[in-house]
């Protein structure tokens, strides 16, 4: 049975707002209260809701309070449920539900603001502030004029522990050194991709000897629904580490979820750490890709028409003579996301006389 969450918070209502204006947010810099949770970050305006108030009735008194200006014109964006465990056990120490709005509208003069310091701040910027890992998640999902959502924080300590977007789990990375060596930041996925967060991920190529130039790699052909490189040749199984796992046990898994290979750990050669960065444009959003991959030799026989592929992964997979692939890759002559750099691994690694023992 699994054992539950401890729980010992109350849950609160609360209102935060992003105010508009030329392209920027109204941010406040919390420096002021000594016990502040939100201490030396940033984020928008609002506050607890008092008893009997509406969401809407606290947005209004909060703005008024806290800047001076009145709203005429805001919009109802998420609803935003934070908990709050306590380090090292189950017990939920906080829960919150937070009503997020942007406003577009408003009048009056500014006022001098007891909770910190306001500042207007291009949009463009806020992610270069000082703010939670969850709220980057909100702000994402803003700029992307996502439709209304609902989305669960879950922290421990100050860590963000889960992401939950309207009931589907988000994937999170633990951001890492140019070494692959993990620095101790969660981040999810899209907000890693959106600042380029350096992260780790998993590459199998699995290879098999052949007649024409010695050794052939299996490549797989990316579904048209990837957020990036959709329809592009690739390496044969590739994926993102998840926070907490290790580089061989990102591996095994990729393996297996995308092509239904079930390979032990002594089955991987592991040929070493390569780091990519990349940028790009895919359906009208910026991709920036920060990686640091493991990259792992697969020789077992593997008939490609009897591999499962993962459909929303994996369109289709094909052999390719080695050399013919490098020749591609660098030519430009077949779609491919492909790092030459890992092909020539393969070759070093291959020619070298460094088989396994399956193809002795």
């Amino acid at each position: 049975m699994e054992e539950k969450t401890e729980e010992r918070g109350r849950g609160c209502m609360t209102t935060l707002c992003y105010i508009e204006k030329d392209d920027s947010y109204l941010m406040m810099h919390r420096t002021v209260k000594k016990n502040d949770v939100n201490k030396d970050k940033w984020i928008g305006v609002g506050g607890h809701a008092e008893l009997g108030e509406s969401p809407e009735e606290c947005l209004l008194r909060e703005v008024k309070e806290e800047t001076g200006y009145t709203l005429t014109s805001w919009r109802f964006r998420g609803l935003v449920t934070f908990v709050t465990e306590a380090e090292n056990s189950k017990t939920v120490e906080y829960m919150e539900y937070m009503c997020l709005y942007t406003a577009d509208g408003f009048t009056g003069e500014p006022t001098a603001c007891d909770e910190g310091e306001l500042a207007w701040v291009k949009k463009e910027d806020i992610l270069h502030l000082n703010l939670w890992e969850g709220d980057k998640i909100f702000f994402r999902l803003l700029n992307e004029d996502e439709p209304f959502f609902s989305l669960k924080l879950r922290y421990v300590g100050d860590t963000l522990a889960e992401a939950v977007l309207n009931g589907k789990q988000m994937e999170l990375f633990e951001e890492r050194s140019g070494d692959g060596t993990p620095i101790g930041t969660i981040v999810e996925r899209g907000v890693a991709h959106s600042e380029g967060r350096c992260h780790g991920t998993a590459h199998i190529w699995i290879a098999r000897a052949n007649e024409k130039s010695g050794c052939e790699v299996l490549l797989q052909k990316r579904s048209a629904w990837k957020d990036s490189n959709p329809g592009c040749y690739d390496i044969s199984s590739a994926g993102h580490l998840s926070a907490g796992d290790t580089y061989l046990e990102g591996a095994l898994r990729e393996i297996g979820e995308e092509l239904g290979i079930h390979a032990e750990a002594e089955e991987l050669r592991d040929l070493g750490l390569l780091e990519k960065v990349s940028h790009g444009v895919f359906y009208g959003k910026p991709f920036h890709d920060h990686e640091v991959s493991a990259v792992y030799l697969y020789t077992k026989p593997v008939e490609a028409e009897k591999l499962h592929l993962q459909e929303s992964e994996v369109e289709a997979v094909r052999w390719m003579d080695l050399k013919e692939c490098q020749k591609a890759v660098r030519e430009g002559s077949i779609p491919n996301c492909i790092d030459i750099r890992e092909l020539e691994m393969i070759e070093k690694a291959w020619f070298a006389g460094e088989k396994t023992k399956d193809e002795e």
